[in-house]
């Protein structure tokens, strides 16, 4: 049975990739702040497979170490990161935003990223027989940003940063790395799209959204890889959103 840690897995996207892991045969460890949204996840899951539920928050780095020694201690051994845990800020100019508010979106979406990513490496040398496989949930402002986005895409810029240095590093050790990098995927934090999202030009539009479900499929195909082969980067959007046009 392969195991997978799946963070931010409560609601959206992490909700998707989770219930698809273990529709295809995973053993899922869920993990996120929120015990309701975790425990909702593991009730939609029943019956499709085994999933379970692990409160902790990425951005601290003894509750990350405790997830991680968990599974290790129930399952043996870790097959699956999907690093996805993140957060959002207002669309205002930088100028608007409060220190506060940037630092919990650095400390959720890139600090947490690598604390994860450190503790996957962590078991995924340690095990025998060794390896493993990460997958960094990215975005399109990963190289195309929107408006009023400088928090989130340069964390995202980070994300992709990791990536490609885990990557490399990992070969010696049979870890595997990759991303997928997501545009305009149906959840709470793109709802504003379907009312209207401003655009390079001032202008304000809405634009079309692809269920999360789609984006799951994809990673379970890039988790369901032999370790010898990786997707390093994969995107997936929908069609009629305005991504190229962004630069």
């Amino acid at each position: 049975m392969r195991t997978a840690i799946v963070t931010g897995g409560g609601s959206g996207i992490g909700q998707a990739v989770g219930l698809a892991l273990c529709a295809a045969g995973w053993t899922v460890v869920i993990a996120g702040r929120r015990v309701e949204t975790l425990e909702l996840t593991r009730q939609l899951a029943q019956g499709s497979g085994l999933i379970e539920t692990h409160v902790a928050d990425v951005a601290d780095d003894a509750s990350v170490e405790q997830l991680f020694d968990a599974v290790v201690e129930r399952h043996g051994r870790l097959a699956l990161l999907f690093n996805n845990a993140g957060i959002n800020v207002p669309p205002v100019p930088l100028d608007q935003l409060s220190t506060a508010e940037l630092r919990s979106i650095i400390a959720t979406n890139l600090l947490g990223s690598f604390l994860c990513a450190r503790a996957a490496f962590r078991v995924m040398k340690a095990q025998t027989p060794q390896g493993g496989r990460i997958i960094n949930n990215g975005s399109v402002s990963a190289y195309a940003p929107r408006p009023n986005s400088a928090p989130y895409t340069a964390t995202k810029h980070g994300i992709t940063g990791l990536t490609k240095s885990l990557a490399l590093d990992g070969r010696a050790f049979n870890i595997a790395c990759g991303q997928i990098d997501i545009g305009n995927a149906t959840t709470d934090m793109s709802a504003g799209m379907a009312t209207g999202a401003m655009q390079a030009n001032g202008t304000t539009m809405v634009e079309p959204r692809i269920p999360a479900k789609l984006v799951a499929e994809a990673v379970v195909h890039m988790a369901n890889l032999p370790l010898e082969a990786n997707i390093p980067f994969a995107t997936i959007m929908a069609s009629g959103m305005p991504l190229y046009g962004r630069g």
